[in-house]
């Protein structure tokens, strides 16, 4: 079990809890857990920390919201991520996934700006978001960005308002392709010697935050009408590219 002082342990929970709001649909709060986690353990060591909570939190989430899923998407997006994921593997090996963090913050800002673009002039580019090319290139990113810093929620979410899945629609979806995603990125991580036993018991001891935030992120997200989720969605993905830049 890692030492932790009391306000660390204080941060810890509440990045736990943030986890499971993250999987309830409000995609851009990852951003919390991700900052908390990697200000505790470093940003390269915290992805392994983050991991197992994660797909605690995708089972959860599956479990609410598995009826809403729309496989299409997910399988149109998995396989691209999946090749994301070894190619951020591959360079984690070399390279110091800190490094990157600006490059995802600039693609995740550019993608908001976009999206934004669209939702004014709903005539813009109406084709774009269904082409091949499209979910590949986002899928790549997605399985990239996971792999390097658990910050593909972002890129997700901008995909799923592209395509403007309803918002249980998009989380019953989310939950099951970040739950496969996630467990492929198991041996990956095993490998680069991110999961451990010292990392495992401390996710043992936060499992219970995880539940609390997705049921409070569930009873919180069929309460949010359409138009303020899709907004709420933009404005985190927005602060979470502009945090990754450096800017604050």
């Amino acid at each position: 079990m890692p030492h932790l002082e009391p306000y660390q342990w204080l941060l810890a929970i509440l990045a736990a809890m943030g986890i499971g709001i993250g999987k309830s649909g409000f995609a851009g709060v990852s951003m919390f857990h991700v900052l908390i986690f990697a200000f505790l353990f470093g940003a390269r060591d915290s992805t392994g920390v983050v991991l197992p909570m994660l797909i605690v939190g995708d089972i959860c989430a599956v479990l609410a919201f598995r009826q809403h899923a729309r496989w299409d998407y997910v399988r149109r997006m998995l396989p691209p991520a999946c090749l994301g994921v070894i190619g951020g593997w591959a360079l984690m090996q070399r390279l110091d996934a800190a490094a990157f963090k600006p490059l995802i913050g600039a693609i995740i800002l550019l993608l908001s700006v976009l999206q934004i673009a669209r939702m004014r002039r709903p005539d813009w580019f109406t084709q774009i978001p269904h082409a091949v090319w499209f979910a590949w290139t986002l899928g790549l990113l997605a399985g990239f960005t996971t792999m390097l810093a658990n910050a593909a929620g972002p890129i997700m979410a901008l995909y799923f308002l592209a395509v403007a899945l309803p918002k249980l629609e998009f989380v019953g979806t989310s939950a099951w392709f970040f739950l496969i995603l996630n467990s492929f990125k198991i041996p990956f991580s095993v490998q680069l010697g991110l999961i451990h036993g010292e990392t495992l018991s401390l996710n043992l001891v936060l499992i219970p935050a995880i539940v609390f935030g997705l049921l409070f992120g569930r009873w919180l997200v069929r309460r949010v009408p359409q138009r303020f989720f899709d907004g709420l969605l933009l404005g985190f993905a927005i602060v979470a590219a502009l945090r990754l830049i450096g800017l604050f």
